[in-house]
């Protein structure tokens, strides 16, 4: 892969430039597109960890989208330093510096903007709901599950909010046509994750790019037109490993601040957690690292702090992602030639002194954290939610923009459905065979619900339900 190609300024939507006093390159325009966006708005009131929350402190979608950018940037910074001085690629031009950092901070923004309600668990209860249903649903008599072609069903069956983001941008946003936001291929080609398709997906192959599906089987011209404008052709653009870092870092240091502020873990069980984790394995960098939290915490008590839990907690996770950033700068210049011929096929904490960190964080938030009673109960209340949307909606779509008759319920929750999905879907579905007409109104649902906040998505199911 070449950074010529890799960083390509092009649109799906092309259109020709004209002089102006618009002194912006072409990754800042995409900039201003995504934050007035009403879509990165509606982040506000999506989950990161805790559903409905009250608090103002508890980051949502909306404040992690902002953490996950900002970090994308410092890496962008970092990674571009380390391939002029030390790894002294003479493809890599100076001013492609700007380009880079330009691409992952829009990124950072944009990476969850596809996902459901109701955090990582709506993608999970979409799943589990088409794996239930498309084999007991019937059209023209026949079950879904036979109608559908093999990628479209498995793109129900492995239903993922990555993927959902690439579609968002692409296509559902309507700024102007069916071409979505219209980026610039090198931002999009950075979202893709996983550059395969529902059917290639191969969570044993030991490569991180088939670990989950990257693109709708709706979306597979979009997705080739920006593999092959870039250059990555099925594999992974080397800015998508440092969005990925950039990710992970922001979400398990987040998930650890916003559980020790919800008191779910104490400052003490975190720091035992920390200090007895697989002894085995630390490092003294590790040992190190986990030191700085005692010390942080013995200097609020020598201030007289009143929380001097909270205080070390914070200032010890700034401390822990800068290290994590040196972990993830010297992991991408240690494999340089692999990233850049699409070989390597790990995440950039593999190998480093920050690896043990991470598993740590990683574990510690899902016990201490992800499994408590109140996130068990939300949960559970939120796959009700999405039974009764997929039930209600998917039932009437599927008669929709047929000869069939359709009940008047049916109608008015068709009616209920934004008109610029339904008209996305109009465009899209024209001169489209049987088969993927219904493919394409199916995905109108998961659209529309992927595009509730968690207070739109509760609020519609209590109306109706009659809960007043």
């Amino acid at each position: 892969m070449e950074w010529s190609t890799l960083l390509c300024e092009d649109r799906i939507r092309s259109f020709k430039k004209q002089s102006s006093t618009d002194m912006r390159t072409e990754f800042e325009k995409d900039y201003h597109r995504i934050i007035g966006s009403a879509s990165f708005r509606r982040l506000q009131d999506k989950t990161q960890v805790f559903p409905l929350d009250k608090s103002d402190f508890i980051r949502t979608r909306l404040t992690h989208s902002l953490e996950v950018s900002s970090l994308a940037k410092s890496l962008g910074q970092n990674i571009s330093e380390c391939i002029v001085k030390r790894i002294e690629d003479p493809a890599f031009l100076p001013e492609y510096k700007g380009a880079v950092c330009d691409i992952l901070q829009c990124a950072g923004l944009i990476h969850d903007i596809g996902n459901p309600p109701f955090g990582h668990f709506g993608e999970t209860a979409i799943q589990d709901w088409f794996k239930k249903n498309l084999k007991l649903l019937r059209y023209r008599e026949k079950p879904l599950a036979e109608l559908l072609g093999p990628q479209m069903l498995q793109d129900f069956y492995h239903f993922e909010g990555n993927t959902q983001a690439f579609r968002v941008v692409t296509r559902l946003h309507f700024l102007v046509d069916e071409h979505g936001m219209n980026l610039t291929k090198a931002l999009l080609g950075t979202i893709i994750k996983y550059p395969v398709s529902s059917l290639e997906i191969d969570k044993k192959s030991g490569d991180i790019r088939t670990k989950k599906m990257g693109y709708f089987y709706a979306d597979r011209e979009n997705f080739h037109d920006i593999q092959a404008s870039t250059g990555t052709k099925g594999r992974r653009h080397p800015l998508a490993f440092l969005l990925e870092a950039a990710d992970d870092i922001a979400y398990k240091t987040a998930d650890i601040e916003d559980a020790v502020k919800k008191g779910c873990i104490s400052y003490d069980r975190l720091f035992a957690e920390l200090k007895g984790y697989e002894p085995g394995r630390q490092g003294e960098r590790y040992k190190q690292i986990v030191s700085w939290l005692k010390d942080k915490y013995n200097k609020a008590l020598d201030r007289g702090y009143s929380q001097p839990d909270q205080y070390a907690v914070q200032n010890w996770i700034i401390s822990a992602q800068g290290q994590m950033i040196g972990g993830v700068t010297e992991c991408f210049e240690r494999n340089y030639r692999a990233v850049m011929e699409g070989s390597y096929g790990k995440d950039l904490f593999a190998g480093t002194e920050v690896e043990l960190l991470m598993e740590a964080l990683g574990d510690i938030a899902c016990r201490y954290a992800f499994q408590t009673t109140p996130i068990l109960k939300l949960e559970i209340a939120a796959q009700t939610i999405f039974d009764f949307l997929l039930d209600r909606f998917v039932d009437a779509v599927i008669p929709y923009d047929t000869e069939l008759s359709m009940t008047q319920v049916q109608k008015k929750l068709v009616s209920l459905i934004s008109d610029n999905y339904k008209k996305i879907y109009s465009l899209c579905s024209q001169g489209k065979s049987e088969e993927e007409r219904l493919y394409l109104r199916l995905l109108l649902v998961t659209d529309y619900i992927c595009g509730m906040t968690d207070s739109y998505a509760k609020d519609l199911y209590q109306e109706l339900n009659g809960i007043m």
